[in-house]
């Protein structure tokens, strides 16, 4: 197999530059990368372009989801060039399933005390209170990072979490996972039981949601395994 090219899928209150600290790493080892701006307007409708996105890489793709951008990855990632996935601390749905109906399986996390409403475009935006989403999100990441993350975050709009998923690539497709057990903002039991269902090879470590932030370099040679496993 040629040498694929890796796609980083941010997720929600976020934007391509979660993956700052680990893009580098990758470069330096010759990988093509790709880390596209998902609109974050609808479940389908990001996974749709992310689709256009795979459509349009010529060769293997080693696709690579965060949070909510894993639900859009597993969608997205029924695309015939994807040979593998990676989920970072984030939502990995069935079938038929909505990100609401995964997560209503657990007790709450702390995200659903920081989320603030506004109206948009006859539906609702969500984003994070800038207050809290250093604790809520970035708990062991450098404190003036994690300013700039919270006020430079991308909203979600709140159709994403009703939506069900029309696809589940895990099905057929190697997969990984990330579970960040330190997680306030996606209740890491919500990864542990979606990563088990799918039978996909897991890790734990001991961080906040933002794991690339966190732990760069774990993440780094995470993908680095995925992609040597696949090009045999």
């Amino acid at each position: 197999m040629s040498q694929p090219t890796v796609v980083l899928v941010h997720g929600a209150f976020a934007d391509a530059s979660s993956f700052a600290m680990v893009i580098p790493g990758l470069l330096a080892d010759g990988l093509r990368v790709v880390a596209p701006a998902v609109p974050n307007r609808s479940l389908v409708g990001d996974a749709e372009y992310l689709g256009a996105v795979l459509a349009a890489i010529d060769g293997p793709v080693v696709l690579v989801g965060h949070s909510y951008g894993c639900a859009v990855a597993t969608v997205a990632g029924v695309a015939e060039n994807v040979v593998a996935l990676i989920y970072l601390a984030g939502f990995v749905p069935e079938e038929g399933e909505s990100l609401g109906e995964l997560q209503g399986r657990f007790p709450d996390s702390d995200l659903g005390q920081a989320l603030e409403a506004i109206p948009f475009q006859g539906g609702v935006e969500l984003s994070v209170d800038v207050e809290k989403f250093p604790t809520v999100f970035a708990h062991d990441v450098d404190p003036a990072v994690a300013v700039v993350l919270a006020v430079s975050q991308r909203p979600l709009s709140a159709v994403a979490f009703g939506e069900k998923a029309p696809a589940a690539a895990w099905h057929g497709r190697p997969a990984w996972g990330v579970v960040a057990a330190a997680d306030h903002t996606i209740n890491p039991d919500v990864q542990r039981f979606a990563y088990g269902r799918a039978g996909i090879e897991t890790v734990e470590v001991d961080s906040s949601h933002l794991v690339m932030f966190s732990q760069p370099a774990m993440v780094t040679d995470l993908i680095r395994t995925v992609v040597r496993s696949v090009t045999g």
